[in-house]
């Protein structure tokens, strides 16, 4: 038997080095040898020369993920339930489309944009004469950008294309009669929104609840998106389709790049249907930017419409049944006309002014924020 007094010992490794070795020398106790400086800089150049050779990939552009928006027609034949359907899906899926069967011209629209050519080519003195800054409207150069062959010039015009010149060299006859063309499909669209979504049109046709700015720009070469100008709120934004052309949107989950039919208008909701909506609708910030490519020379015009609000408006949720507002003090028991219950929906947004919101989000330029978090509830 094993004595009882035995210890146990903790087991060892083996000894690698065998029973005298003694461990290597550490390079500190290496002899120090010194090198000449011949010797030293061959030796540096072997071992560079057996390293393997570097390979230098620079980054590119990405351009933005291809999506495919989606075809609404006005034609007569197509019925209203089913307008109204395919409006809500494509609106609050993705807040744009492209709308084709409408009353807009091909000729109509190249002749408008003949005019806008006609603008550019005026002479700088003669674009601050005839259109002077009177905010938002007016001729302005976007010298602000860190670039400075991305420079780009815009026209903001109202409804009738007015200017302080009565001796224009482009008449802007055609550039007018599309600009009021535009308007009145964009007020109809307008209009199908506020049905598709469920609340009561605020327009209602009456000129004095909206206005139209007619944003003009000319495209910047390049294959990344740039934007002539500041933001400014719309309720929907149009751009007829000349010829083919990518464009880039600033929506929501960030730039998406679009290619609609020619002849067809692509139809964008700005931010104040995004509020309206209390947050059904989806949004695109700002204008459709062209893409012309590095080595396009062509000249590119692009003429988008905004269907927007006087300055002196206030922007909030339109929806039926919002808790949060005081205009909506109703019993939650309360039964609705239809006999359904009246279930509440949770109000998303204070209200808010518009002259205050359309300054700061034109003159700060914000691309990285969506500007209307400061008024989310």
């Amino acid at each position: 038997m094993t004595s009882s007094t035995h210890k146990h010992q903790p087991h060892q490794l083996p000894n690698m080095y065998g029973a005298t070795a003694a461990p290597p020398p550490t390079p500190s106790a290496q002899p120090n040898i010194p090198l000449s400086t011949s010797d030293a800089a061959d030796a540096l150049s072997i071992l560079l020369h057996r390293l393997p050779s570097p390979t230098l990939t620079l980054p590119t552009r990405r351009s933005p993920p291809a999506t495919c928006a989606p075809t609404l027609s006005l034609n007569n034949s197509t019925a209203a339930a089913t307008l109204l359907d395919d409006l809500l899906s494509a609106s609050s899926q993705l807040g744009f489309f492209q709308l084709t069967d409408h009353s807009l011209t091909s000729q109509l629209a190249r002749s408008a944009e003949s005019d806008s050519l006609a603008l550019f080519d005026l002479p700088k003195d003669k674009k601050e004469s005839s259109f002077p800054k009177n905010w938002p409207f007016g001729y302005e150069v976007n010298d602000d950008d860190e670039d400075e062959e991305q420079h780009g010039e815009s026209f903001r015009l109202d409804s009738t294309c007015s200017t302080e010149s009565t001796e224009l060299p482009p008449a802007l006859d055609s550039l007018r009669e599309f600009t009021l063309a535009m308007e009145k499909l964009g007020v109809r669209i307008v209009e199908l929104l506020c049905s598709a979504v469920g609340f009561e049109n605020p327009l209602k046709e009456d000129p004095t609840r909206f206005c139209s700015l007619m944003w003009i720009t000319e495209g910047v070469p390049g294959n990344k998106p740039v934007l002539s100008g500041g933001f400014y709120p719309y309720i929907v934004g149009l751009q007829y389709q000349i010829r083919c052309q990518k464009y880039s949107l600033l929506a929501d989950s960030g730039w998406v790049s679009v290619s609609p039919q020619v002849d067809s208008v692509m139809v964008t909701l700005g931010d104040i249907a995004h509020v309206w909506s209390n947050g059904k609708l989806k949004k695109v910030r700002g204008r459709p930017v062209a893409h012309l490519g590095d080595t396009n020379n062509t000249r590119c015009i692009s003429m988008t419409l905004l269907v927007t609000l006087p300055t002196d408006s206030t922007i909030s949720p339109l929806l039926p049944k919002l808790v949060g507002s005081n205009e909506d003090e109703i019993e939650k028991d309360e039964e609705q006309s239809d006999g359904s219950s009246g279930e509440r929906e949770e109000r998303l947004f204070n209200s808010f002014s518009f002259e205050d919101y359309a300054w700061r989000v034109y003159h700060e330029r914000i691309l990285f924020k969506d500007p209307l978090d400061r008024y989310r509830i």
